[in-house]
């Protein structure tokens, strides 16, 4: 049979002039699951981010996605491979409309990615597209206002919804929920949910109420290196995680 592990690392490290922000990370993401990336501040949840987009290069050890080492490829290589990337802070194009912004991520199917000098009408094509995934995240109404005058839950939505016109095999979402009030992380945690239903998620999150509805599994990280592993109800029972995480603020 096949692996069903869509990504793995072995032994992955990441110095910054003598520290050590990740620490010989061995970690296994299951396809098909909703996987959470949890660690008080300073655990290296988001350079472990970084080195999987290959924004950063490793110090040492090996990034293995569909079964291929892509530890040496470029952000742009491993893009094309199917992983794309949320960020904490919104990165929509904030005076393009919300559909606007989604066609720019869908480009890609016309093989006119990055094009921005093509006509208007080559990629009214994609109108229909973009309005599912709009109507999708909840935005078929906003559809036509401008990105930077969306509600914050709006723009993290619209961000969502550019992550998933890029045909992902692999989501990385990096805090989704931050910043948010009740009702924004209800409506998106409900988003996450339904567009995981076809594909993988590797998700860091602070907020533990999100990653108790949410995840299948999830890997606790102390000082860059992995404290423990497991579903939620055992790392809730764990005393090193209780000690170094969950004895904290659980909001």
């Amino acid at each position: 049979m096949p692996d069903d592990h869509i990504l793995e690392t072995q032994g992955l490290t990441k110095e910054f002039h003598g520290f050590v922000a990740v620490d010989r990370v061995d970690l296994k993401v299951r396809r098909g699951t909703i996987h959470a990336l949890i660690g008080p501040n300073g655990a290296g949840k988001t350079t472990v981010f970084n080195l999987l987009s290959k924004f950063t290069k490793p110090t040492a050890g090996r990034i293995i996605f569909e079964g291929e080492d892509i530890t040496g490829a470029r952000p742009a290589d491993v893009a094309r491979k199917g992983i794309a990337r949320s960020f904490q802070i919104s990165a929509t194009f904030p005076h393009l409309s919300a559909l606007e912004n989604v066609r720019v991520a869908l480009q890609r199917s016309l093989g006119t990615s990055f094009h921005f000098w093509r006509s208007e009408r080559s990629l009214e094509t994609l109108d229909g597209e973009a309005e599912g995934l709009l109507e999708k995240v909840g935005l078929a109404d906003q559809r036509d206002e401008p990105a930077g005058e969306l509600p914050y839950g709006g723009k993290r939505a619209l961000e969502i919804a550019t992550t998933v016109a890029l045909d992902p095999k692999l989501m990385l979402l990096d805090e989704p929920t931050q910043g948010m009030g009740r009702d924004d992380v209800g409506r998106v945690t409900s988003l996450i949910r339904k567009v995981a239903a076809d594909r993988t998620v590797l998700m860091v999150e602070h907020n533990l109420s999100v990653v108790a509805d949410l995840c299948d599994r999830i890997t606790v990280l102390q000082r860059g290196a992995v404290l423990a592993e497991g579903s939620y109800a055992e790392m809730a029972e764990h005393p090193d995680v209780r000690e170094a995480y969950m004895g904290g603020n659980h909001d």
